[in-house]
């Protein structure tokens, strides 16, 4: 079991390095893009959009967001194009977060707040 979570993880990793450079590759559509850096944005932002403190759904967000997101994108990817991105991520670090992703899953917040107050108030 322990393996299995090790290889998964090393997986995940690897793939979202792989929709990192998807989202510079003029082989990968526009939506797979906007998808691509929307999974890899979430994936190293330091802020989450479920904080983590809250019991369960903190970490459920985690677990389903950036796999389904990855899913999502490789799906829309072409096979050759996301074997290829694979292939070069292997041999590669993976992408580092920064400030710009938590600015992105920032603004979201304040997007959703505002969206909830008119909707609402």
């Amino acid at each position: 079991m322990r393996q299995r979570l090790s290889d998964w993880a090393r997986r995940l990793k690897r793939d979202v390095t792989a929709l990192w450079l998807a989202t510079r590759d003029p082989r990968v559509p526009r939506l797979a893009r906007i998808v691509a850096a929307a999974t890899v944005a979430y994936a190293l932002s330091p802020i989450d959009l479920i904080p983590d403190p809250i019991p369960v759904i903190g970490q459920l967000d985690d677990i389903l967001i950036v796999p389904l997101g990855l899913a999502v994108a490789a799906w829309l990817i072409p096979d050759d194009v996301m074997r290829d991105l694979r292939r070069r991520a292997e041999t590669m670090p993976p992408p580092r977060g920064g400030w710009v992703a938590a600015a992105l899953v920032v603004a979201v917040w304040i997007a959703l707040a505002v969206w909830v107050y008119t909707a609402f108030a």
